[in-house]
């Protein structure tokens, strides 16, 4: 049968969960996780169906991609299937041509795991290396200290205060209140848990979302933040250890987590909560 580039709907969403929690495993490269498309679920289902390609043959799902804006395509593909050749032509083929409704015309980006085929062959089409970013991974089989601060589950009553603490924590943020609930009502969000930070005072500082892809699997942080007004006094590194406990009481085997290396300041925070950093990932981009 051949393959067949599609869109799942709303109604196909609950497959391409859960073969993305399928395809998180220890030692896999950095990959789309079933937690980006939680967050990504803030937009609402129809939203997050109408971003989400699959690549399908005999009615298995070969590879997912999540359109993270209109001119990134964040791409995984099953673990047997990183290195097939009929796949990745297809891949490359359907991101370069704007008629197959992936990506438009213009400069574009494609996210795709370290070692998969379909890296080589952009590079051959001209698509180059974007800036880097650093994935950092912690082992959840050793014990995570305490955080030293308190740290709250955040339910509906609490989703205005962890909505503005992102706000407060990412220039140029829109989360609200609403958005928080559309995510917790995502299929994703079953297997994830928000978290807040509070100072001595009870001001919520810093917040965190946690995503498991079931037990043994590695969960992600995504995304965690400190409130601009609070930053600067350890509230990152502690609501990155809560997020480690979280994940741990989840049933994860480690917590992941990428951020720009850019941004050495969160580098740091990750690092002094015992994540390890790996080495460096890129997205490809072709130019207008």
């Amino acid at each position: 049968m051949a393959m067949r580039l599609g869109k799942p709907g709303a109604d196909g969403m609950g497959e391409v969960v859960d073969v993305l929690r399928e395809w998180q495993s220890e030692g896999a490269p950095m990959q789309l996780h079933p937690g980006d498309l939680g967050w990504f679920w803030r937009w609402g289902a129809e939203v997050t169906a109408a971003a989400v390609r699959t690549w399908t043959t005999d009615g298995r799902i070969l590879a997912v991609g999540l359109l993270d804006g209109p001119e990134l395509l964040r791409l995984t593909m099953a673990p047997d299937a990183l290195r097939d050749e009929e796949l990745a032509r297809r891949l490359v083929e359907d991101v370069t041509e704007p008629e197959r409704d992936v990506l438009p015309a213009g400069r574009v980006n494609v996210e795709a795991p370290v070692g998969a085929l379909v890296q080589d062959l952009l590079c051959e089409r001209g698509w180059r290396a974007d800036e880097p970013w650093t994935p950092l991974r912690r082992d959840l089989t050793e014990p995570v200290k305490d955080p030293g601060v308190r740290i709250e589950a955040v339910g509906p009553e609490q989703a205005h205060v962890f909505a503005a603490v992102v706000r407060g924590a990412f220039e140029g943020s829109t989360f609200t209140e609403e958005r928080r609930h559309a995510m917790a009502a995502g299929l994703p969000y079953a297997d994830a848990r928000c978290l807040v930070a509070y100072d001595e005072r009870g001001n919520a500082v810093a917040a965190v979302t946690v995503w498991s892809a079931g037990p043994g699997r590695p969960g992600l942080l995504e995304p965690m933040g400190v409130h601009r007004e609070h930053s600067r006094q350890g509230y990152g590194h502690a609501i990155t250890l809560a997020a480690a406990a979280a994940l741990q009481e989840l049933g994860s085997s480690s917590a992941l987590v990428c951020t720009p290396s850019s941004n050495a300041a969160a580098v740091a925070t990750y690092r002094r909560a015992g994540f390890r950093q790996r080495p460096e990932v890129r997205d490809r981009y072709r130019d207008a």
